[in-house]
């Protein structure tokens, strides 16, 4: 059963960092592949880049619950909403 997990090829489970501009400071996050991968997706489906999907994301999120806590969680979470979604 284990198989299917342990098998994935090392670069897809490999943390890539990014800087981004949000409300207006440099931030960076870092993300395993197979997740930028997936806000790629997301991004292109919504008409905008990455970050500024993320910036959005993240404005629109702070203006929901008036904090974060941990975002780079919330956008983990994202992708597995989006792939649920799609499944």
């Amino acid at each position: 059963m284990c198989r299917v997990f342990y098998e994935q090829p090392p670069e897809s489970y490999e943390p890539i960092k990014r800087s981004l501009r949000i409300q207006g400071l440099v931030t960076s996050l870092s993300l395993e592949r197979q997740f930028w991968d997936i806000l790629e997706k997301i991004s292109q489906e919504e008409g905008m880049s990455v970050n500024q999907f993320i910036s959005q994301l993240y404005d629109e999120a702070m203006n929901y619950h008036g904090e974060i806590q941990n975002f780079t969680s919330l956008l983990r979470s994202a992708c597995l909403i989006y792939v649920r979604r799609d499944s």
